[in-house]
C-alpha cells in the first residue's frame, strides 16, 4: 500500500483540494464560539473564575468606532483585555458588532468593533486561542448613487459659466486628495503565547 493510504484504517490519507469552503465554515464556527463566549458573560453578569479575554482587531476597518486619540496611537491593530474593569459589553448579531466600555490610561472609552475586523480571540485561563483571517486592505465603501446624481445635476448649467466650473473643479480635486497611509503600530499585548488553536489546518 502506498504512503498516501492509512494502512490501519484502510482509507486514503492524502488531503485533496476541497470544492466546498470548509475553511470558511470552520472559521465562521469559531467566530460563533467567540460570540457565544461574550454573550455568556453578558447573561451571567461577568467573567467566571479566572477566565478573561484578549481581543485583537483592526482599527482601520470600516465600522470601527473608537476615540480618535486611540486610533492615532494604534492606526492598524490593537489588542484589548477584558478582565476586571469593563462594562456595557454587548453583542449585536444583526449588526455583526461587539461593543464595550473600558479605560485606557484611566480615561474611559467606548468601542464598537465589527466582527469582521477581529483577527484574534484568546482566553489565557485555559490557553484557548483562535485566529481569524482579515484582509490586509479594508473593503472600500461603494460610491453613493445619490452623490453621482447630485454631481450630474450640478454640472448641467456649467457649460455657460466657465469661471464657476473652474472653481468647482479645483474644489473637487482638493476634496479627492487622500491622506497618508496609516502605519502599523505595536499591539497593547502579545498573543504569541496563546496562538495554539488556529482554525486553519497547520
Amino acid at each position: 500500500m502506498s504512503d498516501d493510504h492509512d494502512e490501519e484504517n484502510g482509507f486514503d490519507a492524502s488531503i485533496p483540494d476541497s470544492l466546498l469552503p470548509y475553511d470558511d465554515w470552520i472559521e465562521d464556527a469559531y467566530r460563533d464560539v467567540m460570540l457565544r463566549a461574550f454573550e455568556h458573560v453578558v447573561e451571567q453578569g461577568g467573567l467566571p473564575g479566572d477566565h478573561h479575554f484578549y481581543l485583537t482587531f483592526r482599527t482601520d476597518w470600516p465600522g470601527v468606532e473608537m476615540p480618535e486619540r486611540l486610533r492615532k496611537q494604534y492606526p492598524h491593530e490593537i489588542t484589548i483585555v477584558l478582565q476586571h474593569q469593563f462594562h456595557g459589553l454587548k453583542v449585536d448579531r444583526a449588526a455583526r458588532t461587539i461593543s464595550v466600555s473600558l479605560a485606557f490610561g484611566g480615561v474611559p472609552a467606548t468601542l464598537v468593533i465589527p466582527v469582521a475586523a477581529i483577527s484574534a480571540f484568546a482566553d489565557p485561563a485555559i490557553k484557548l486561542a483562535l485566529s481569524f483571517r482579515v484582509p490586509e486592505q479594508p473593503p472600500q465603501p461603494a460610491p453613493s448613487a445619490e452623490i453621482h446624481n447630485v454631481f450630474g445635476q450640478a454640472q448641467a448649467p456649467r457649460a455657460s459659466q466657465p469661471e464657476n466650473r473652474a472653481a468647482t473643479t479645483k474644489d473637487e480635486e482638493e476634496a479627492t486628495t487622500s491622506g497618508e497611509e496609516p502605519s502599523s503600530s505595536p499591539q497593547v499585548v502579545s498573543l504569541a503565547a496563546f496562538r495554539k488553536r488556529d482554525p486553519e489546518p497547520g
